[in-house]
């Protein structure tokens, strides 16, 4: 077994082991080579000292990544995702994995913000143990729970009951600046979350191949927007489209009047006369905004639970 860094020639190999991982961990996420390819591309990934690959032949088997994030106002909260492939689990490939990551974070959080205090955050799902073993016998500790949400798409939706002074409109570039703003206002008071700069919100958000732009939406009130719902394109290991909303956010002051619930449902119409199975979402359990709430009169239910493990470094 020979162990490097992952290229940018990887995508299709690591979306081989990332599909063979979700046979057995059921996260209900399939990802596509190009979505790879997208995040392998990323201007906040360092591919020579950010991330790590276990190769047998030309097959990867284990795979590391650990980007840095794309501000960090008081901490740097980096997120590494990995995973090693069923057929070669507890054999120390996780450990080795997490290991590693504690020792290249620091020069790669120096580097982005010097002086700024950095953590690790890893996510482990329910459905595999093995990682929430790891996390603790590594010293991470538990800090969030966040939760997979779905909704079957039914044949008749309610009609979408909008606020005094709101229109929706699909999204478009001249509203991009608009809806990246109300993004990071929006989320201000969520855990773990950071402004995103237009670079890595292009990155991120716009820019990937499975960006849904007539499937995202923005609510405007006086020409301005208020809030956003951003739409990727995702598959389920059965081959059910689904509408992933990538984002959905509203302005303080416009909470509690609507604007999300009317967004939600006139996506959900929208993601049915396109022709999408289900619509999907992540959300903190414990956000402070009532999101969960939110989405369930929307007509979602938890589907997967995962836990983020954090350690200092």
């Amino acid at each position: 077994m020979k162990w490097e860094h992952l290229t940018l020639a990887d995508a299709r190999p690591l979306a081989e082991l990332l599909g063979a991982m979700e046979t057995v961990d059921h996260t209900g996420v399939v990802y596509s080579a190009d979505e790879v390819a997208g995040h392998l591309s990323s201007p906040l990934l360092d591919l020579a000292e950010g991330t790590l690959a276990a190769r047998e032949g030309d097959r990867l088997v284990a795979f590391a990544q650990l980007p840095v994030m794309q501000s960090a106002p008081e901490t740097h909260a980096m997120r590494l995702w990995g995973g090693v492939h069923p057929d070669h689990r507890r054999r120390g490939l996780g450990r080795r994995i997490v290991d590693w990551s504690l020792r290249a974070a620091p020069a790669l959080s120096a580097r982005a913000f010097p002086g700024v205090p950095a953590e690790i955050h890893l996510t482990a799902h329910a459905t595999d143990p093995g990682a929430v073993a790891l996390a603790e016998a590594a010293g991470f500790v538990q800090v969030r729970t966040f939760a997979r949400m779905a909704c079957e798409l039914p044949a008749d939706l309610p009609a979408v009951r909008l606020p005094a002074g709101v229109s929706l409109v699909p999204w478009s570039p001249d509203l991009d600046e608009g809806a990246r703003a109300v993004r990071n206002q929006s989320f201000r008071d969520h855990w773990g979350s950071v402004p995103h700069t237009p670079e890595s919100w292009h990155a991120a958000i716009t820019g990937p191949s499975n960006f849904l732009p007539g499937s995202s939406f923005v609510a405007l009130a006086d020409g301005r927007a208020v809030g956003v719902l951003m739409t990727h394109h995702r598959e389920t290991p059965a081959g059910e489209r689904v509408a992933w909303i990538q984002i959905v956010g509203t302005l303080r002051e416009w909470r509690g009047k609507g604007v999300a619930g009317a967004l939600l449902t006139h996506a959900l119409a929208a993601f049915a006369a396109q022709g999408y199975d289900t619509a999907g979402l992540g959300v903190d359990a414990a956000n402070p905004t009532g999101a969960v709430a939110v989405y369930e009169r929307a007509g979602f239910s938890i589907a997967h639970r995962s836990t983020v493990y954090s350690c200092a470094v």
